[in-house]
């Protein structure tokens, strides 16, 4: 696309990384809304076997990895805003289901529904910025519409714990209806389509294989992929366990939801922040110092909890250790994303989906193991981060230099 006609096709930049930032958040609000929402699912419809309501959450991810798959090719193929428009149908379509299911196992069936159509504004969004920026540029814009991203899951929960006081848990789902609508046609009113004809890629099998070889075959693809990896693994082991690190190791299960609350408030200046030093510092020194730090900073922690030195301020470590981890994603997603896309704008959909798809299915499963090793204190989680970010640093090493047409 000519500088000319990019332009033309670029909202404010207030404007956009408000939008993106919405766009971005619909994953956050649907899984973070119903986390005060899982003792009435199970007492509803699995008292027998209250754990089967967390598949609430991992169903909606599962159909979230799976449709990653598919938006960014079609997007390539079909345009950014037709994708977009079809994956808010499937995901109002699911939540509607959701609603009204009189079983767990519609539930869930819906909740995938959700997933999937979550994963076209999630990565078509992730496209669109690359068709209008690239380099610094790209991860400045994503680090700030990351602050948005970040505040959702501070008040997510009190929203659903709101609405379940109001309206009973089921109306959560009314609630993404509603979401999606203001997200997606906020989209459709105010975004031009960013990908002209000219520049679409037939959706054909040669075409999409040759595109899927070239995405995979980059070193800078293959290494983000990795990270990214390891930092969601960080992520979803932390949120898997957090709650019961609350609750049996401190005792404020009924505090819980303003603790996240604050934890997502704290660690939520992270990606501004990164936004700003990004374009002096660069994208790639900028994740391996912050993977070192949390790397150094889960040592010092679990040696601490270890020794029994930390006396009567274990929760508060603990709390600073948890800001740390959420803030480490805020320093290091929107530069992995950039520098894996820079080379790869002309197939920016396929590229995007590639890499979101491997990375949460990867950092799911290392955040279900991580979880398996929870024995009533925090000590597994923060050893398990110490490791993973420990590699991450190490991998960062082997990171290729930013082109210098991206600085």
């Amino acid at each position: 696309m000519s500088t000319a006609a990019a332009d033309a096709k670029r909202l404010s930049r207030a404007e956009f990384i408000a939008l993106m930032g919405m766009v971005f958040a619909t994953v956050a609000f649907s899984i973070d809304a119903m986390l005060p929402a899982l003792p009435e699912i199970a007492g509803t419809l699995t008292p027998e076997a209250p754990n089967l309501a967390q598949l609430v959450l991992t169903s909606f991810v599962l159909g979230l990895g799976i449709g990653t798959l598919f938006t960014g090719p079609l997007s390539d193929s079909f345009g950014r805003k037709p994708v977009i428009i079809a994956g808010a149908a499937l995901y109002v379509s699911g939540a509607v289901l959701a609603w009204a299911a009189p079983s767990l196992e519609l539930l869930l069936a819906a909740r995938i529904l959700q997933g999937l159509g979550a994963a076209g504004p999630r990565v078509v969004a992730m496209a669109i910025i690359r068709d209008l920026y690239s380099g610094r540029q790209m991860a400045q814009i994503v680090s700030f519409a990351m602050l948005i991203f970040t505040i959702f899951p501070a008040v997510a929960p009190m929203i659903g714990a709101g609405i379940i006081w109001g309206f009973g848990w089921r109306a959560i789902f009314l609630a993404f209806l509603l979401f999606s609508a203001l997200s997606v046609g906020w989209l459709l009113i105010r975004q031009p389509e960013t990908l002209p004809t000219a520049a679409r890629r037939p959706f054909r099998v040669a075409p999409l294989l040759e595109a899927l070889r070239e995405t995979l075959g980059l070193k800078q693809m293959q290494l983000s992929i990795l990270v990214q990896t390891l930092i969601f693994g960080m992520l979803f082991g932390t949120i898997s366990s957090i709650h019961s690190i609350f609750d049996e190791s401190f005792g404020r299960a009924a505090s819980f939801p303003y603790w996240f609350a604050l934890i997502a408030l704290v660690a939520a200046p992270a990606a501004p922040i990164n936004g700003i030093l990004v374009i002096r510092l660069g994208m790639r020194p900028l994740v391996r110092r912050a993977l070192l730090l949390q790397m150094l900073a889960s040592i010092l922690v679990a040696g601490l909890f270890v020794s029994g030195w930390q006396g009567g301020v274990s929760f508060w470590l603990f709390f600073l250790w948890a800001c740390s981890i959420f803030a480490v994603a805020g320093f290091t997603i929107g530069n992995l994303n950039a520098l894996a896309l820079e080379p790869l704008g002309h197939v920016a959909g396929m590229a995007a989906s590639i890499m979101g798809a491997l990375a949460t299915v990867g950092g799911a499963a290392l955040g279900a193991i991580i979880g398996q090793f929870f024995d009533g204190t925090a000590l597994p989680l923060i050893l398990s981060a110490a490791v993973l970010s420990g590699t991450g640093a190490l991998v960062m090493v082997w990171m290729p230099r930013e082109p210098k047409q991206a600085v």
